[in-house]
């Protein structure tokens, strides 16, 4: 991928990025996060239902940012308590090309060093002129906010915790996206009649449903997701407002696609 460049992972940006990466699935973990919580992540191991960690999670992340104490504080502490990663995946829903959508596409960038091929326009390298509407956006949705990027950090390992401890067989998850500019895909090979290798921004969303991806476009692909790129599900937390969705958020870079046959 153009324009990679360094990260807080365990596995430098070019491996995460690429093709055998996304077949042959590593671990992935972000610089320190989980030592740093380590109270909290011993105190979920004793919980058994998931629902319970969630709704855990949220109060840990509300103390530990003050995300709790927004409405007490001047209107700047305020805005910046209240914008928190909440804000941003509800963001991420509504508009992926939002000011939220290049926050979280930001911390792809600076957390795994993959950044963005797509933000409103085609961005074509890190010194492109239309690599500077991401950045405006990203600059704009971090200004006023808590930390956002470490509560993304934390957000994205409590649902590594949670894959784990959900016991999916093998490293993958078969994941469906619908489109309907297919041809406008940085095309890096193509496989087969219906397989090619395709570079995909530096977050995606995907769902589980085929039949759902088909609402999002004429063309559906069939991905094999590494469970270490997905940044979250849909059912992670509580009250989620992508509840039922069967949505992904899932790190971008080259992935074998599938073209699905519409059958109706």
């Amino acid at each position: 991928m153009s324009g990679v460049g360094f990260n807080l992972c365990n596995l430098p940006p070019w491996v995460i990025a690429s093709r055998y990466f996304n077949e042959h699935p590593q671990h992935l973990e972000i610089q320190g996060v989980r030592p740093a919580n380590r109270n909290f992540f011993q105190k979920i191991n004793a919980i058994a239902e998931a629902a319970d960690r969630a709704v855990i999670f949220n109060d840990y992340m509300s103390v530990k940012y003050q995300l709790h104490h927004w409405q007490s504080q001047t209107d700047t502490a305020r805005k910046s308590l209240k914008n928190s990663y909440l804000r941003f995946l509800r963001g991420w829903m509504m508009d992926s090309n939002s000011v939220e959508g290049a926050v979280l596409k930001g911390w792809v960038e600076s957390r795994m060093g993959l950044p963005p091929t797509f933000h409103k326009v085609r961005i074509t390298g890190i010194h492109a002129e239309e690599y500077m509407v991401y950045a405006r956006d990203r600059t704009k949705g971090s200004a006023r906010t808590n930390a956002i990027n470490a509560q993304l950090d934390l957000l994205y390992e409590y649902c590594q915790y949670e894959l784990e401890r959900k016991s999916i067989e093998g490293d993958h998850l078969k994941l469906y996206r619908g489109t309907n500019d297919a041809d406008e895909y940085d095309l890096v090979e193509v496989i087969g009649k219906r397989e090619q290798i395709v570079r995909l921004n530096n977050l995606v969303s995907f769902t589980d449903n085929e039949e759902r991806a088909w609402e999002f476009g004429d063309t559906v692909w069939e991905i094999q997701a590494p469970l270490a790129k997905i940044f979250f599900f849909d059912d992670l937390l509580p009250n989620s407002i992508m509840k039922g969705e069967g949505e992904y958020l899932v790190v971008g870079g080259e992935y074998r696609v599938r073209r699905v046959m519409c059958t109706v």
